[in-house]
């Protein structure tokens, strides 16, 4: 059996060597001939699964170390009996986290405190859940909007698009990238949804760049219909909008879901795709684990103030990737594929917190 992985997959070196024969590239090098005789493919974000690349091959299975899989032509995969999959849920809590970070930071340098504000989520998937638990473990009251589900599941519990642009303080999305249908979601976020904004609210997308529409965004924020910007997703990536950078409160690499335990999740649901599909048993998976952080004991000891939030940023604090992507925003993918991806809160300990603090450590995912 022959294993075509893109080179950057984390943790997956020598772990499928015993029950493969594995080729590692770089995403440029995923090129009809280096991928003609392979069975299997482990990919990213970056590598472009298309009909140019895919026919004439012998590739039976796609599995893609992401949560989204618009780089997958799936149209043709299914007419060409290609089987593909998915890694849904894998950096959930990352981006969730990513977030929280992010609306803190910007919490700080307003002096606003995040309790009391109300938080439209846009896409109440596998991250818009976990998300929803962090916000709400803030103190902050949820909004939902999440037109699938709520077609599904029945409308209680959920609100319309324009009750979210009327209401939330915070407006948050997380939905795929979908270009057709009833609900798609291209320029979601357009001038329309801008204008009906009405308490000059934060902005946040990590989930696909083209759900908001860039110019509409940048004069949004230029009239003050939006006060902050948090952007992770950016419209035509690499050749992100300069502009919007300037006025973003935080600007980052599409790196939300970047974080090592999402990493080791989206490589080790990709062994188990291959282990299902082929019907293999990979030995080595318990191998597919994250690093230890350098230091992970929190001590709250000698911290006086804002000690919740130090703990956060311990964890991940998107100040110094925003800094960098600001100084060479032509890096874009050099950072992305260079990033020092941080730990979750699960990987820390928290020492010599008060018990009402503890409360919210625990809810927030801290040891």
């Amino acid at each position: 059996m022959k294993i075509v992985a893109d080179n950057t997959v984390p943790y997956l070196k020598g772990v499928a060597e015993p029950i493969a024969d594995v080729k590692y590239l770089n995403s440029n090098e995923f090129t009809p001939s280096t991928i003609h005789d392979a069975d299997a493919l482990i990919v990213r974000s970056i590598d472009k699964c298309t009909r140019e690349l895919l026919e004439g091959s012998r590739v039976r299975l796609i599995t893609t170390a992401t949560i989204g899989f618009d780089h997958i032509d799936i149209k043709y995969c299914d007419e060409a009996g290609i089987t593909w999959k998915n890694a849904p849920g894998c950096n959930a809590v990352s981006v969730a986290q990513y977030v929280l970070s992010s609306l803190i930071t910007i919490g700080l340098r307003r002096n606003e405190p995040l309790e009391g504000k109300t938080f439209g989520i846009v896409g109440v998937g596998h991250v818009g859940k976990e998300l929803e638990k962090l916000c709400a473990s803030y103190g902050m009251h949820v909004l939902r909007n999440d037109p699938p589900r709520a077609e599904k599941e029945g409308e209680a519990g959920f609100v319309s698009l324009d009750t979210i642009a009327e209401e939330a303080d915070i407006i948050s999305f997380h939905t795929p990238l979908t270009k057709e249908g009833r609900f798609a979601t291209r320029h979601l976020a357009n001038e329309a949804f801008f204008n009906q904004t009405r308490k000059k609210p934060w902005f946040v997308n990590a989930s696909r760049g083209a759900v908001h529409d860039t110019p509409a965004l940048v004069n949004a924020l230029k009239s003050g219909k939006i006060s902050e910007a948090v952007i992770d997703c950016w419209e035509n990536e690499p050749a992100i909008d300069r502009e919007l950078i300037s006025l973003a409160a935080i600007a980052t690499p599409h790196i939300a879901g970047f974080s090592a335990d999402g990493k080791a999740n989206g490589t080790r649901t990709c062994l188990e795709n291959i282990e299902r599909f082929f019907g293999l048993k990979i030995e080595k998976m318990k191998e597919v684990v994250p690093p230890v952080p350098a230091d992970p004991v929190i001590d709250l000891d000698n911290v006086t103030e804002h000690r919740i939030e130090h703990a956060i940023f311990r964890s991940f604090d998107p100040l110094a990737v925003d800094k960098a992507l600001r100084e060479t925003p032509d890096k874009f993918e050099w950072f992305r594929s260079n990033y020092n991806h941080p730990r979750e809160f699960t990987a820390y300990t928290i020492k010599n917190a008060t018990a009402e603090e503890r409360s919210l450590f625990y809810k927030l995912g801290f040891k």
